[in-house]
Formats: structure tokens, C-alpha cells, sequence
């Protein structure tokens, strides 16, 4: 379980394998001494388990292997050497809850269909921050609410507001800075996962719907 606030990005440094299994190395600043083989760790928003651990620097490199369904269901597919990726460790008990419940199950990818500045250049005392809006799957569209909360590559975002199949998020300059959303562009995929209340919610109402009918 994961809460979406990016805590690293790393980089990809490898890439091996095929359609059915690729290993993925990462270089990230972690301490290797805090992630033990088998860990889980989000990356750029799907769950992945390390399998290797090294020490690089003051950091270290890890790798994780991703299966046929994550590479076709996600961005992960087409990761190479150099690729950016927010990371998150998961959840320990104690830990605070700072953004929403994430799971690291990629419901689908969404597409970045407009980027824009809402504020000025610094001038006027605000920084500038950037809109985003997105088209999400048909199929995912009616778990995304107003004022709800959607992890898109890891990130733990607030949707500002719903038109059909798009959605708008405002990202404030911190968020730009410290995760891989500063480089995304229009027309680049992001993974998106939708809140896990409004999933359940959703899937209970249609089980009472179909009780009633």
C-alpha cells in the first residue's frame, strides 16, 4: 500500500529481456540498507517487487522485473535507459497518510490532451503552476469525481474538475520539481489509477442495482 507522495526519482540504467519478462534497473537515492529483496515499490505508479539491491554512491540501484501484463498495461513497456520514474517505498504502520490509499494496480493509462500556466512568472507573488487536463478510458471515467483523487505515475493528485471522459489537475511548482511532471508534455501517457473508495463505492451500487432489478 502506498499513499502517492513521491519520496525519489529515479533513473532507469537498464533494460533486459523481452515481451514476457524484462529486468529494469534503477538508480535512486536510496539507501540500500532500507530496502530488503522483496520489497514493494511504486514505480511511476505500478507496484513492483525488488529483486536486486546494490549500493551506488550515496544511493544505490535496484531491479525489479515486470511481467507481460504490466508491460502492456502500463508505461513500463516502454521504459528504456534514461527514463525518469517517481518512486515511493510502501507504507509501514505508523507511517502518516499524506496523500490517498494507493494500491499500485495501474487501472489504465491516461492521455495529456492540453498543459497550461495558470499563474505568472513570479512577478505578481505567485509561482507558476501548470493545468493539466487528460482523457481517461471510458471505462475508467465514471470512478473520477470532482474534488476526488487519482494516482497518476505515483502521484497522488487532487481531480479539480470532470467533462465526459476528461479530467483537469493543477500541479503547484513543488509537485513540478521533485517528480517526473515537470517533463510530461501533451500527448504522453501517464498511468492512472482511480481512488480504491470510489471503485468499491461504484461496484457496490451496481450489485444493489442488480438485487433491485
Amino acid at each position: 500500500m502506498f499513499t502517492g507522495l513521491v519520496s525519489d526519482v529515479g533513473r532507469v540504467i537498464a533494460v533486459e529481456g523481452g515481451e514476457r519478462l524484462r529486468r529494469i534497473t534503477i538508480e535512486s537515492a536510496y539507501d540500500p540498507a532500507t530496502i530488503a529483496l522483496g520489497a514493494s515499490i511504486a514505480c511511476s505508479g505500478p507496484c513492483l517487487t525488488a529483486v536486486e539491491v546494490v549500493p551506488h554512491g550515496a544511493g544505490c540501484r535496484f531491479s525489479v522485473d515486470a511481467a507481460a501484463e504490466t508491460l502492456a498495461r502500463t508505461t513500463v513497456g516502454r521504459w528504456g535507459p534514461g527514463t525518469r520514474v517517481n518512486l515511493e517505498r510502501s507504507l509501514r504502520m505508523g507511517d502518516e497518510l499524506g496523500g490517498h490509499l494507493v494500491t499500485g494496480h495501474v487501472d489504465g493509462l491516461a492521455e495529456i490532451v492540453a498543459r497550461e500556466a495558470v499563474t505568472g512568472d513570479g512577478s505578481d507573488g505567485w509561482a507558476p503552476s501548470d493545468r493539466f487536463v487528460l482523457r481517461a478510458p471510458a471505462s475508467l471515467s465514471r470512478f473520477i469525481a470532482e474534488k476526488g483523487s487519482v494516482s497518476l505515475d505515483g502521484t497522488s493528485l487532487t481531480v479539480n474538475g470532470v467533462e465526459g471522459d476528461t479530467f483537469t489537475i493543477l500541479l503547484i511548482p513543488h509537485t513540478l520539481a521533485v517528480t517526473t511532471w515537470g517533463e510530461r508534455r501533451v500527448g504522453d501517457a501517464v498511468n492512472l489509477e482511480v481512488d480504491l473508495i470510489a471503485r468499491y463505492a461504484a461496484r457496490l451500487t451496481e450489485a444493489h442495482a442488480v438485487r433491485q432489478g
